[in-house]
């Protein structure tokens, strides 16, 4: 058989660099075949190997009481009691996404719910972070339709609830949008699965849809470098997929875990059947080979560097026991899906295989995981961030009319409801959604238990930009603090840590910081990280996105009875803002919206503070004492009050505050200083709140009351809710046509 020959612009065009060729010449003691590069180009990838960013996850924490599994399995594991776990991650499908948003979008789903259901849990909620660029830009209404329908096409017809997430627009995002897919499934503790490739002889088996020619390189070539004015030409790299497959691929492989007849179990995700089989060989210390006639297709004349590289969807690599293989396939045909024997385990540490009788492919294991390239690449801050930090609130004007800004706050395309794009979604199928899309976290039930389980995803990439230390910080902090109001106690989170092109010092910078800010938070809030995923390379013609550290949190709940929503309920309850207020509008959306400038420090984070309000909102949504709680966010207090009076699904209220404090008005109004929620409170639990307040130690202060259908808050504004929630309600979707008209 001719084999296509290697040289070194061959290498380059695979994405490696010169010194990475050599080293591959160097261990193998010979010029690779066309197949080896491929395997190569992609194990070594940014987005398989973290060559850039390993050695700076180590900082992070990734333990506690509870954590079973950390990272470096297909997803993180939580125990939550009562034999069950949580399993769950957050990946990226940026790239895909941008060049071709729906089908993107959709196997970004179809591959988030392969990674949980892999480790034997049944997915039962997914949810989501996406940032697009400026509502003007002339892409971004068919982006958003794209990308909304190709999460919703995949996971309604999957069968998993889509219960909750963000959406953000930055004109930073023009060039390239993030599509982050988050899903946890739960699991027996006793059952849960790893990806290993253990016990000499034992078979490997393909399990799945059959292998086709799309998606190949995309780990490497796609999502492993920037764009350019060519990147239209990366469509056919984009993996199609096929959600009623994935449905019944689900139950396939739960079933077959109900049985003792298999070693380990991977998705062919990134980089496919190469990176299912060498990573489940190194976990395992062991070698793999396969036979790549074996592997089933969907067209003939498939070559072999394309079986190796196809990332073709819902296909799975099962390591059986040895004598198990009639059993496991009788598994899957009835479920009417192919399992194929296609190889064994080894003991001979090799990366092996053949096709037509031929050896295409003889790499040592290590070779592509552990002893992969990692590099210490520069760091240095950029140049003019210290100006981009500068705000001088004396030469800001304040507002004439407090009434219009905050209309005008609302109907932004950050603030606006997402009703349009959560509808699109099914977020009950299954029976378990408590809190659907609109409050600060999804809740879901745990059935045969008295427990629910609270998620969250968070990130401020304007903070971030400003600060990343501190904008990292905030994401953990933000992302707990939705769960702690919501009455869930943080656990664990997943991270998407979304960052332009490492090669340069001043993105490299953002990273570090912005890991350095997550760990002090994680560790202050005593939250760990248990999976995730980098995303370098978000970057078009030399232009990088805001650094978009992305957290993706889940928290506990002994009892789902004590979830607590961000709306108020009973006019006559009492409004009470917890925490301080102070005059921070740097990196605001009210200095964005309203001032049309990017600019100043994003606020403050007192972690220790953070940590005591968190656990006061734990206590009193316990104690049955909240009747809303709410985080006071992008916006400010202002907004936050706002949300409070026209997010319940059903009805508007009003409110009557008085705000006090020897600040700015606008900073006063919407300023988003750190660690704060508004709560109302029947007044017969009052006291018992108070009590609790003064305990804790906690600064609060009451506004005032839950009354008829105006938001009055003295001296700055009175609103009708009735005009204010229609205006919030319909503005994104509104403007969506306006641009795509």
């Amino acid at each position: 058989m001719a084999s296509i020959p290697v040289d070194l612009q061959l290498a380059h065009d695979h994405g490696l660099s010169t010194d990475e060729y050599e080293r591959i010449v160097r261990t193998l003691e010979r010029t690779p075949t066309f197949e080896e590069l491929g395997v190569f180009s992609v194990m070594w990838s940014e987005h398989c190997s973290y060559k850039s960013s390993r050695r700076f996850l180590r900082r992070l924490p990734t333990t506690g009481p509870a954590i079973l599994q950390g990272p470096g399995e297909n997803a993180g594991i939580v125990d939550i009691g009562d034999g069950l776990a949580a399993v769950f991650k957050i990946e990226s499908h940026n790239h895909p996404s941008f060049i071709e948003p729906y089908h993107g979008a959709a196997t970004g789903v179809g591959g988030i719910l392969r990674d949980v259901f892999t480790m034997g849990a049944r997915p039962v909620a997914s949810l989501n972070s996406l940032r697009f660029g400026a509502m003007t830009h002339p892409r971004t209404a068919q982006l958003v339709k794209g990308v909304v329908g190709g999460i919703g096409g995949y996971g309604n017809s999957v069968g998993v609830p889509t219960v909750g997430g963000e959406v953000y627009f930055n004109a930073g995002y023009n060039g390239n949008i993030l599509v982050n897919a988050f899903t946890l499934g739960i699991a027996p503790t006793d059952r849960i699965f790893r990806a290993t490739a253990a016990g000499v002889g034992n078979p490997v088996i393909y399990v799945g849809s059959r292998t086709g020619r799309d998606g190949i390189h995309g780990a490497s070539l796609l999502a492993s470098r920037e764009f350019d004015d060519k990147s239209e030409e990366l469509r056919p790299a984009v993996q199609v997929g096929d959600p009623f497959t994935e449905n019944i691929l689900i139950e396939a492989c739960l079933s077959l875990m109900r049985q003792d007849l298999i070693i380990g179990i991977q998705d062919m995700g990134a980089a496919g059947l190469t990176s299912s089989s060498v990573e489940m060989a190194d976990r395992g210390k062991a070698g793999i080979v396969l036979d790549l006639d074996t592997i089933p297709t969907r067209e003939a004349g498939i070559p072999p560097y394309e079986l190796l590289l196809s990332e073709s969807q819902e296909r799975m690599l099962i390591v059986a026991k040895e004598g198990c293989e009639e059993a496991v396939q009788d598994v899957f045909a009835t479920w009417d899906l192919q399992a194929v024997v296609i190889g064994e385990v080894t003991d001979d540490g090799l990366f092996r295989t053949t096709w037509r009788g031929e050896e295409v492919v003889r790499i040592p294991v290590a070779a592509l995981t552990s002893q992969a390239p990692a590099y210490e690449r520069p760091a240095a801050r950029p140049a003019d961030l210290t100006a981009q930090q500068r705000l001088d609130l004396g030469a800001l004007p304040l507002p004439t009319d407090y009434a219009a800004v905050l209309t005008t706050l609302l109907t932004t395309p950050n603030l606006a409801s997402k009703e349009w794009v959560y509808r699109q979604y099914d977020f009950l199928v299954g029976g378990n959604t408590v809190v659907r899309p609109g409050s600060d976290a999804a809740i879901i039930r745990l059935k045969a238990s008295d427990k629910g389980l609270g998620i969250s995803v968070d990130c401020n990439s304007r903070y971030c930009a400003l600060d990343p230390y501190r904008g990292a910080a905030i994401a953990v902090a933000e992302s707990a603090r939705n769960l702690a109001v919501s009455g869930a106690r943080p656990v664990a989170l997943s991270d998407c840590l979304n960052f332009g092109n490492p090669e340069k010092p001043e993105v490299m910078w953002q990273f570090v910081q912005a890991i350095d800010g997550m760990r002090a938070a994680c560790e202050a809030l005593e939250v760990a990280v248990v999976s995730g995923n980098v995303s370098f390379y978000n970057e078009t013609d030399g232009q990088a996105i805001p650094p978009t550290p992305t957290v993706a949190m889940v928290g506990i709940m002994d009892a789902v009875t004590h979830h607590v929503t961000q709306w108020f309920k009973h006019p006559g309850d009492l409004i009470v803002l917890l925490g301080e207020t102070h005059e921070e509008l740097g990196a605001s959306e009210y200095l964005a919206a309203i001032h049309h400038q990017e600019c100043g420090r994003p606020p403050r984070l007192d972690l220790e503070r953070e940590k005591l309000l968190q656990q006061v909102c734990l206590r009193a949504a316990q104690a049955g004492l909240f009747s809303s709680a709410h985080d006071v966010a992008e916006g400010g207090l202002a907004v936050a009050l706002a949300e409070a009076c026209i997010s319940h699904p059903q009805q508007t209220l009003g409110a009557r505050v008085t705000l006090t404090g020897d600040l700015r008005p606008d900073a006063l109004l919407f300023g988003e200083s750190q660690s704060r929620a508004v709560v109302s409170v029947r007044p017969a639990n009052w006291e018992r709140l108070k009590a609790l307040l003064r305990t804790s130690g906690l600064p609060f202060s009451v506004l005032g009351e839950v009354r008829g259908t105006d938001l009055e808050i003295v001296g700055s504004m009175k609103i009708a809710t009735a005009a204010l929630r229609q205006q919030w309600q319909t503005a994104l979707a509104q403007q969506l046509l306006t641009v795509a008209t």
